[in-house]
């Protein structure tokens, strides 16, 4: 090695170690916290606490971590830092009590690509037009659940197909699971679509196999990973892509059903929430997201929020009370002494059936149905739990 190629080679040395002092400096300025903020656990420069995080159940870590710093904690995903928010009582203060404070959602990575770069939907969009939406859906959810086939008399006539599907396994062992996911989605579908669907629907049982791919992959460590490291996560094979296909399937899917509803809208008489939205489309001229996109957004919204959260929570009843034989027939004994071996039951009997409305309540209590929650922003600086939240800071609430 001559005298020239031994000067390059220090001077590439002394450029590697000025470059990695400069991404140090950098990483430790920004690292600085303010006075007052949540604590948390040490992180690596760069790449924050990711490899700390269980990736199968990521709440069980932060489980652990509510237990050593308390309910408002902070750790650094990748170069952001974002606030959890544990415990009931802290995730009411946060979501209820300053809920003006929390109500902005932050920039997404894995959002922006699902909604190809629009603002849109109920849950993830921000300002007017989310208001409007919110305001909207509510209405006509409310609406359509009261018309002339109430909500209650669907869900009966509903729980009696679920029913013969199960009685057609003749007794032998069979998994529920899908059988619950085709009963709760058509609730949600007579009010979004105007109809429901045979569980054996080749269609819709792929629509529902997505939606559980979708909920499933969105609460896993890959979503974190992906809003963490969205330029190299894009380009790298993982189930974090089953997020974006299975979201394609589903929009899709719901595209169709809305051109079928323009084939035969009549303005003077919606018979659902897509004939509402297509008809206020019109009055508005597409102003404050009324328009067919935002129509499909808002539409795979109501399912994910909806049909899985339901579906799930039936399923830890199932759980629960498989496990616990005595207080199943507990409600077993309630259920036929009030309503009888035959008559379904109704809103009205609830009153006296003081023992299975509580079991029911202590079956949402326990089943943990959205360990994380989707993320919210601070809209101004405030304090959380004593701690100092700073504008535009990332927010998770994750009942643990």
């Amino acid at each position: 090695m001559g005298i020239q190629d031994l000067l390059l080679l220090l001077d590439l040395r002394r450029l590697l170690l000025f470059t990695s002092a400069v991404l140090l400096l950098i990483y430790f300025l920004n690292k600085k916290d303010p006075p007052n903020f949540p604590p948390g656990p040490l992180s690596l420069p760069i790449l924050g606490n990711v490899f700390n995080i269980e990736s199968q159940q990521p709440h069980i870590y932060l489980t652990k971590l509510a237990d050593v710093y308390g309910n408002v904690f902070c750790i650094r995903l990748g170069r952001h830092k974002t606030v959890f928010v544990s415990g009931w009582k802290m995730v009411k203060e946060a979501i209820v009590t300053q809920a003006d404070n929390f109500v902005e959602r932050p920039y997404s990575p894995m959002v922006t690509r699902i909604y190809s770069g629009n603002s849109a939907g109920l849950f993830f969009s921000n300002g007017t037009v989310w208001r409007r939406q919110r305001r909207f859906a509510m209405a006509k959810l409310r609406t359509f659940g009261r018309a002339e086939s109430s909500m209650e008399q669907r869900i009966c006539e509903e729980s009696c197909y679920l029913q013969e599907a199960m009685e057609r396994k003749r007794g032998e062992p069979f998994d529920p699971v899908p059988l619950l996911n085709y009963a709760v989605a058509n609730i949600i579908c007579q009010i979004v679509f105007g109809r429901r669907f045979d569980y054996s629907d080749r269609n819709f049982q792929g629509m529902l196999k997505n939606l559980t791919e979708v909920a499933y992959l969105e609460g896993s460590v890959w979503a974190l990973l992906y809003d963490s490291f969205p330029s190299l996560m894009k380009h790298l094979p993982g189930p974090h892509n089953g997020i974006f296909s299975n979201s394609k399937c589903l929009e899709a899917s719901i595209r169709v059903e809305v051109e079928r509803h323009k084939l035969d809208l009549d303005p003077s008489n919606p018979r659902d929430y897509i004939d509402a939205f297509l008809i206020e489309k019109r009055r508005r001229n597409g102003e404050l997201g009324f328009d067919d996109e935002n129509l499909v957004l808002c539409c795979l919204d109501l399912f994910l929020a909806g049909s899985e959260t339901t579906s799930k929570t039936l399923q830890w009843g199932l759980i629960y009370l498989i496990n616990n034989r005595h207080i199943q027939d507990k409600v077993h004994a309630e259920i036929d002494a009030v309503i009888g071996p035959t008559s379904q039951p109704r809103m009205a009997n609830k009153p006296n059936l003081p023992y299975t409305d509580a079991v029911i309540h202590e079956i949402q209590r326990m089943g943990n149905i959205v360990p994380l929650n989707g993320l919210r922003m601070a809209a101004k600086d405030t304090t959380l739990g004593g701690y100092f939240i700073p504008k535009v800071l990332p927010l998770k609430p994750a009942v643990t």
